[in-house]
C-alpha cells in the first residue's frame, strides 16, 4: 500500500477510531477492502504524520486533498454565523456523506458522517437499541422527541442520551455513543 492518500486511506483512519467500540464490524470491513491489519496500521501512522506536518494542508483543503472535489457545498445559517457545508461520499458507506462543517474563516468545526439527502433512517426499535452503524446522531433528534447531547470526550466522539417509553406510561434513558458521527452502541443509563 503507498502512503499516498485517497478514498480507501481516509476510510481506514476513521474504522481505526470506530474499532475500540466494534472491532467485529470494523475487522469485516477492513478485510472487505482487500487491507491487512499490518497495513491499517501503516496507514494510520502515516495519516497522523500527514496531519500533523507543517505543510500539510489544514482544513476543508485537507479533505480535498485526500477525497477529492466535494460532492456538495451548501450554506447554512448557525446563529449570527454563516457556515459551509461540504460533503463527500465514501463507498463503505453508501447510505452516507462524509461532513465537513466549516466557519466563515474557513476553519473546519466538526468532521462526521451524515445521512445522505433524500435518504431516510432505519425505523427505531421500540426498545432503543439501535443497531451499530446503522444510525448518525442527527437520526436520533429525527426518532426520538427527548435527545440531550453531551459534552464530547475526542474530538472524533459523540455521546447523546435519549428517551424511549417504558411500556408502562414511563420512559427509559439510553445513551448512544457515535464515532466520527456513525453510532458504535446504545445502552440504558445507570
Amino acid at each position: 500500500m503507498t502512503q499516498a492518500f485517497g478514498v480507501l486511506e481516509f476510510q481506514l483512519v476513521l474504522l481505526r477510531r470506530m474499532a475500540d467500540f466494534q472491532p467485529v464490524l470494523v475487522e469485516r470491513a477492513r478485510s472487505g477492502l482487500g487491507v491487512s491489519v499490518g497495513e491499517m496500521r501503516q496507514v494510520n501512522a502515516a495519516w497522523q504524520r500527514f496531519v500533523r506536518a507543517k505543510g500539510a494542508p489544514r482544513g476543508v483543503a485537507r479533505l480535498v486533498a485526500v477525497l477529492g472535489p466535494q460532492l456538495s457545498v451548501h450554506e447554512q445559517q448557525t446563529g449570527d454565523l454563516i457556515c459551509r457545508l461540504h460533503h463527500w461520499p465514501l463507498p463503505l458507506w453508501p447510505g452516507l456523506r462524509f461532513e465537513a462543517v466549516a466557519g466563515p474563516d474557513g476553519g473546519v468545526w466538526q468532521e462526521w458522517l451524515v445521512r445522505s439527502p433524500g435518504e431516510a433512517p432505519p425505523p427505531a426499535p421500540a426498545s432503543g437499541e439501535l443497531a451499530p452503524w446503522e444510525y448518525v446522531v442527527a437520526d436520533l433528534e429525527r426518532l426520538f422527541p427527548e435527545v440531550r447531547h453531551l459534552p464530547e470526550d475526542a474530538p472524533s466522539r459523540w455521546t447523546s442520551q435519549f428517551a424511549v417509553p417504558d411500556g408502562k406510561g414511563g420512559t427509559i434513558r439510553r445513551r448512544a455513543r457515535f464515532v466520527h458521527g456513525l453510532l458504535q452502541e446504545a445502552a440504558p443509563v445507570d
